[in-house]
């Protein structure tokens, strides 16, 4: 290479024309250019008031990824300060564990440099962000393939990987607001992508009645996008969406890639649906399953795990739900619905996690039996702690769970130095409810913080609130101490807490 590549001239850092890739641009994920690309917009016009407006529905993107064009004169600069800040390790880095796949040229290269980023950033980032542990058979990176060929779905994840890169800017605040830090061209992005997702599939919906997988993968990673954004009061409208045109798309031969990927989703809806009903409104999620009833698909695997809890709880912390709900309408239970309740409960406490953890089958990565086995064990005790509410609502008792409690606070403490901390936000949560001491809340609030720097999501930010404000209330009037199973979905909002 001669002189400077036209990617560093445009970066304005200093190439250092090694070849014909340099290894600034190979450092920074970019494409790397002898010269200005031609640029293919829509529109009638490439600059001025009518830019990228045209006499079609402009809210909707109807094109092929080849004629996607994701710039404007904002996002051109907000792309420059990206790959600076990029090059220089502002952005957040996980903890090892996780792999970077490379990205094939076609279609990719098709993509404009901010698009190509955020896909980047999505393959880099977000992919070994909403898994347990990652791999090369990550259903989330699996989804790339299928978004370079539908625009929705493309919407969808650049959404995903914008707003997580703009979240990067907020800090952790237990204020009670948000303390916005965001720059208005990252945010920008990010709500242009998500609108553009949204009209996308409301114009897939209305075309008719037969829905393709991308769609139904498209509805599904909005409610990872809520998780990102608040955690409140949208993702139950995106799992109903979901679970609906799952029942309504065709169930054929799609290949093996995209039944893994109906498959994780199936199963990952089943997960929401049955952690988000702790902490919402009675009724608020239809009662149809969401999963079919066959061994293979309830098998525990943590490589295709958002959270890595396992089945078993899941199910039992499923049914605690529905027995809350019923005990919310009816205002009394059963003598035979008390012990049915009771002896689920004691089925949790007989779950042994270390058997569990030692029988997860090891796809492509090494798993830590140790950490797998405090993963599992906080879901227990968060679902023991759970539970005993129920049956304590049912029998209108009070019983003491300081000792459950305590176990509790101490494995999420232990798992602070694993990459596993990401995927306990619910047992935080229900340890948070529990505690009543100001010196374990206190090392939960620090918890919630690594959590917040590990992940970036804002529903963890809303959680450390919720906590805030509940003890707020229970150190005024201690009769309501153990009523949070209720208290919570009072609320004004319906909490997504995972």
């Amino acid at each position: 290479m001669q002189e400077a590549c036209y990617t560093c001239r445009r970066r304005h850092v200093q190439c250092d024309r090694t070849g014909t890739l340099c290894r600034k641009c190979e450092k920074a994920g970019l494409k790397c250019l002898d010269k200005r690309p031609i640029r293919w917009v829509q529109g009638v016009a490439i600059r001025g008031g009518m830019r990228g407006r045209s006499h079609q529905n402009d809210l909707v993107s109807a094109s092929p990824v080849s004629t996607l064009d994701f710039r404007s004169e904002a996002s051109g600069k907000l792309l420059e300060r990206l790959t600076e800040s990029a090059s220089s390790e502002l952005v957040p880095t996980f903890p090892p564990g996780g792999i970077s796949v490379p990205l094939k040229d076609e279609p990719n290269s098709k993509l404009d440099p901010s698009a190509q980023y955020y896909l980047n950033y999505y393959n880099d980032r977000i992919c070994q962000l909403f898994i347990v542990y990652d791999s090369e058979n990550n259903p989330f990176r699996s989804l790339i393939p299928l978004a370079l060929s539908d625009s929705v779905l493309l919407d969808a994840v650049l959404a995903l990987a914008a707003r997580h890169r703009a979240n990067f800017e907020q800090p952790f605040s237990t204020s009670g607001t948000i303390v916005s830090a965001v720059s208005p061209d990252a945010n920008r992005e990010a709500l242009r992508f998500k609108h553009r997702a949204i009209q996308g599939l409301s114009k897939s919906i209305g075309a008719g009645s037969s829905y393709r997988d991308t769609t139904v993968a498209s509805v599904f990673l909005l409610v990872f996008l809520d998780l990102l954004e608040s955690g409140c009061d949208r993702w139950n409208y995106h799992l109903e969406g979901a679970k609906t045109l799952m029942a309504l798309t065709p169930h054929h031969d799609p290949g093996r890639t995209v039944e893994r990927i109906r498959r994780f989703i199936i199963k990952q809806i089943h997960l929401i649906e049955a952690l988000g009903a702790t902490f919402v409104r009675p009724d608020l999620l239809s009662k149809s399953s969401s999963v079919e009833e066959s061994s293979n698909l309830l098998e525990d695997v943590v490589e295709e795990s958002f959270l890595g809890c396992p089945e078993f709880i899941l199910t039992a912390v499923q049914y605690f739900s529905l027995q809350r709900d019923l005990i919310a309408s009816n205002d009394s239970a059963s003598q035979s619905s008390v012990q049915d309740i009771a002896s689920v409960l004691d089925a949790i406490r007989d779950f042994d996690c270390r058997t569990w953890a030692s029988a997860l089958p090891q796809e492509s990565v090494a798993h830590d039996v140790d950490d797998l086995t405090r993963l599992a064990r906080a879901y227990q005790l968060g679902g023991i702690l759970y539970g005993q509410r129920v049956v304590d609502a049912a029998e209108e008792g009070k019983t003491n769970q300081e000792t459950a409690t305590s176990e509790l606070i101490n494995v999420i403490n232990s798992l602070q130095d694993t990459n596993l901390l990401k995927c306990t936000l619910w047992p935080i949560t229900v340890a948070g409810l529990e505690c009543q001491a100001q010196p374990q809340r206190e090392l939960l609030i620090q918890a919630l913080e690594k959590f917040w720097q590990d992940t970036k999501c804002l529903n963890v930010t809303n959680a450390a609130n919720i906590l805030q404000d509940y003890w707020r209330k229970v150190d005024g009037n201690p009769n309501v101490a153990n009523d949070w199973i209720f208290e919570i979905g009072r609320s004004s909002h319906d909490w997504l807490l995972i």
